[in-house]
């Protein structure tokens, strides 16, 4: 579904500036038609920079110290060329092109790649290419309703954890970017089989809502607003589980779409803060991969770090 819809607006994009060049030239208006044309090519610009805007606004208060403008400024900019390409051309066009990865049993432990809002498989292309290489097992559902309330997504998590596990023979490691993270959160809550995962690895996932969420209209938007009573439920029960599942939150000080950024940390997890990542950015940060395909290929305890103390910024 989101494969079609993407395709329908990436479309519909072209064709509004195919149009509008050909409607001012036809009129004898050269100028006119080019800057019509880079207008509407940079609406999506815009609408990144007024996100990074407000999350500066929003941020100033948080524990995290806020990211410089500097920074902020790169953010934007690697988001605009990342978003075209993930959100007009993998997630529409390619979202098959990288297959899930299920060798013969060996010695690593499986990888459950669980992606965002508005984002299917297509998203994880680049992690399931690696994978497949380090010959790591690897399944990516695209997990649908897109739209709907969170724990719809429950069944798809739970399938492809025990097919994963039942393959493997051992506990599954589990990445989820953004919404997919507290999607897990929510299978775990729902009866997921604890025993069945090593670790959950979220990148970017608003575990305590965000901000940006007041203005989304969709079922699961209203679930991830700040401190919603959804969310405000889902750590009281997570409070009175034992034994929990080990979670490693990453996230970023340059986040423009969950923020503020103290609300990627869950208490008790490994909390690790990269600074200069944009939201979709950053699951192209490399120490995220690295960290992931260790625990993957030596199964053990992953080193603790502390985000108040050390961090990791973009290079």
């Amino acid at each position: 579904m989101i494969a079609r819809l993407l395709q329908f607006t990436t479309g519909l994009w072209l064709a509004s500036v195919l149009g509008w060049l050909g409607w001012a030239f036809s009129r004898g208006r050269p100028l006119t038609a080019v800057l019509g044309a880079l207008l509407l090519l940079s609406l999506h610009a815009v609408v990144l920079g007024l996100e990074l805007l407000l999350h500066r606004h929003v941020s100033r208060h948080d524990g995290v110290t806020p990211a410089p403008l500097r920074a902020l400024s790169r953010a934007w900019w690697t988001e605009c060329v990342t978003g075209v390409r993930v959100f007009c051309w993998r997630q529409p066009f390619r979202y098959r092109s990288e297959s899930d990865f299920l060798p013969p049993a060996g010695t690593s432990s499986g990888v459950l790649l669980i992606h965002g809002l508005v984002c299917n498989r297509g998203v994880w292309n680049s992690w399931l290419r690696t994978l497949r290489q380090r010959g790591i097992p690897v399944l990516a559902p695209s997990v649908e309703p897109p739209f709907g309330r969170i724990d719809t997504w429950v069944p798809t998590i739970d399938a492809a954890v025990r097919r994963l596990h039942a393959h493997t023979g051992g506990p599954v490691l589990i990445v989820a970017h953004s919404l997919g993270g507290i999607a897990v959160r929510a299978w775990l809550r729902q009866g997921g089989d604890a025993a069945l995962v090593q670790r959950v690895f979220t990148i970017g996932s608003p575990h305590r809502g965000t901000w940006l969420a007041r203005f989304g209209w969709s079922p699961n938007a209203r679930q991830l607003r700040l401190d919603s009573p959804w969310l405000q439920a889902l750590a009281r029960h997570e409070a009175k589980t034992t034994p929990r599942v080990p979670f490693t939150c990453f996230f970023s000080d340059c986040d423009n779409v969950v923020f503020p950024p103290s609300v990627a940390t869950l208490p008790g997890a490994d909390n690790r803060l990269l600074r200069g990542w944009a939201h979709v950015d950053l699951l192209d940060a490399p120490e995220i991969l690295e960290t992931v395909l260790q625990c993957a290929a030596a199964p053990s305890p992953v080193p603790h770090a502390d985000w108040r103390t050390g961090t990791a910024s973009k290079p």
